[in-house]
């Protein structure tokens, strides 16, 4: 539609140029639905961009183009709003015939379309996700930035794109340190020897469990041992297996595994801080090395490596050989996900990459905002050391995975997550993931009604009769046949929310027009049964297409 409406007004803006009436070239054409769907299908605020070079007020811009749109069959109103917006309204054969086009392609239909998406087709996309170090269990703030890094490669990977899902964690430094420490306390307590814990050691009864797994697997062996690698080593296997578990139930996968230790082991980080150094990117001082914020526009200086015996890098440090690696991979898009807290280290990052040389174009960001877990109306905290954390896992027992899905994709990333235990179990339309599964349940009820009756949609979606579909019906199919474009948008603006909030719209239409008595799909007229069952398909099609690229099951019964 969008592709149809820009050359339409294309046509007219080269028609308007050829009687005199403008004067201005062609500019970029913006196409989008109108904020009231009352004023149409879709709107296009070209009139407003022409304005300055045309000096004249963007509503007769408007009026101009508007009386030389060619109106095309396809088109059955085309009207100037507000300040200018041309609007267009798409006649009934039109959606019919992308009804049919959605029948006829399947699932194919309801995925992005990577012509939407600036990359082009082919590209390749590496989405780094997660990314947790291996010192405990997967907390509840875990859990909502591998969900939407997975989310972003689904709709990448849809699209057509190569997309390679990664992750990059430090298996070294203090809290790794701290880690082994930990661990080989407990061990020792285990074979009765008073050991305290570390200060700000790793508290949780997980520390316990890859103690006694040792015990049993060494006896006492290593009672004696100081060297903390063992129990380093020990804590990141069990830990990793957990996290790897975790995602598992969550349908999340990934491609590689990164780890900042094979940085410094390789040199790369050491070559990061000669080339900053080189170019007076760095400056020494309290005996540790910063990178200097004025040259690269930061607001203040941050350490690149501690002072004391040790010098042991920060991350961010690492993190710029990482950035590196990914670009000379040649990934044509690269999407960090983090939190609100690595802001500025992340900008820090991209400045200092850039500043070495290298083009950052290709990397974007997710940022996303905490999540604040609720029971009983009060706030449950979490503090991965001190265990008074709710972990992943337990979230996903207590609700299942769909409901974790969907509702840490429910809100916009950068917004607050306040995540209502209560809510999450209710099986009532107050609930988001109930109440579209419920539609995609309800739909299907449909089918097998049908097929008790012996109605069965043909095999050729033009044998069904839409031109006996009313308004309502064919704003329903509007509305789901409008389902790819919102996909799109959500790839290209990195912005997976739409889909929920999306699916949520369409569920609550379809739900109000099923509960009309008069909008009963199977009926005594047979026609019009399948024509609706027709609608009814596309419905479910294009629910259980969102759904898919969340992660989320649709059921056929609830």
């Amino acid at each position: 539609m969008k592709d149809l409406i820009v050359s339409i007004l294309r046509d007219a803006i080269e028609r308007a140029r050829a009687a005199g009436q403008l004067a201005a070239g062609i500019p970029s054409i913006g196409i989008e639905a109108p904020r009231d769907s009352a004023h149409g299908d879709v709107a296009s605020n070209v009139a407003l961009t022409l304005a300055k070079a045309e000096r004249k007020p963007p509503r007769a811009i408007a009026e101009i183009i508007k009386s030389h749109v060619a109106m095309p069959a396809e088109v059955s109103e085309v009207s100037v709003a507000g300040p200018g917006f041309i609007n267009f309204r798409m006649s009934p054969p039109y959606w019919h015939s992308e009804m049919r086009r959605a029948a006829s392609a399947g699932r194919a239909f309801w995925k992005p379309r990577p012509w939407d998406l600036r990359l082009g087709a082919g590209k390749k996309v590496q989405v780094e996700f997660l990314s947790a170090n291996p010192t405990g269990p997967l907390t509840v703030g875990h859990g909502r930035n591998a969900v939407l890094g997975d989310a972003i490669a689904r709709l990448y990977e849809a699209a057509g794109f190569d997309v390679t899902r990664e992750y990059y964690f430090n298996d070294g430094g203090r809290q790794m340190k701290l880690l082994g420490e930990s661990v080989r306390a407990r061990y020792l307590q285990e074979h009765g020897i008073d050991a305290p814990l570390p200060e700000d050691g790793y508290q949780g009864e997980y520390i316990c469990d890859i103690a006694r797994a040792l015990k049993a697997e060494r006896g006492d062996a290593l009672v004696s041992v100081t060297d903390l690698e063992i129990f380093r080593a020990a804590a990141v296997n069990a830990i990793f297996a957990d996290i790897n578990q975790t995602c598992t139930r969550l349908g999340i996968r990934f491609d590689v595994y990164t780890n900042e230790l094979d940085l410094l082991n390789a040199g790369l980080v050491d070559a990061v801080l000669k080339a900053l150094r080189e170019r007076g990117l760095t400056v020494e001082k309290d005996g540790a090395i910063w990178l200097r914020a004025e040259t690269l526009g930061l607001p203040k200086d941050a350490v690149l490596v501690r002072s004391g015996p040790d010098r042991q890098p920060t991350y961010r440090t690492p993190d710029i050989a990482y950035h590196i690696e990914k670009l000379k991979r040649g990934f044509d898009l690269i999407v960090d996900v983090f939190g609100a807290d690595h802001i500025a280290e992340h900008q820090q990052v991209i400045a200092a990459v850039k500043a070495l040389g290298y083009d950052t174009t290709p990397v974007s960001a997710i940022i996303y905002q905490f999540v604040t877990l609720t029971r009983g109306g009060e706030k449950v905290k979490m503090s991965t050391r001190k265990a008074t954390y709710v972990t992943l896992d337990e979230l996903i027992d207590e609700v299942g995975a769909d409901v974790v899905r969907f509702f840490f994709l429910f809100r916009k990333s950068d917004s607050q997550l306040d995540f209502d235990l209560e809510l999450a179990k209710k099986q009532a339309p107050e609930n988001p993931v109930f109440y579209v599964q419920y539609a995609h349940a309800r739909l299907a009820s449909i089918f097998r009604e049908g097929a008790a009756k012996g109605l069965m949609l043909p095999a050729d979606p033009s044998a069904v009769d839409l031109n006996l579909l009313g308004a309502e019906e064919l704003d329903l199919a509007k509305r789901a046949v409008g389902l790819p474009e919102v996909m799109s948008a959500a790839a290209e603006a990195l912005e997976p929310h739409r889909i929920p909030f999306y699916l949520l719209e369409l569920a609550g239409e379809f739900h109000r027009y099923y509960n009309k008595p008069a909008n009963r799909i199977i009926g005594p007229d047979r026609e019009l049964s399948l024509a609706r069952m027709f609608m009814a398909g596309i419905l479910k099609d294009a629910i259980a297409g969102g759904l898919e690229l969340l992660g989320v099951s649709a059921p056929e019964r609830m």
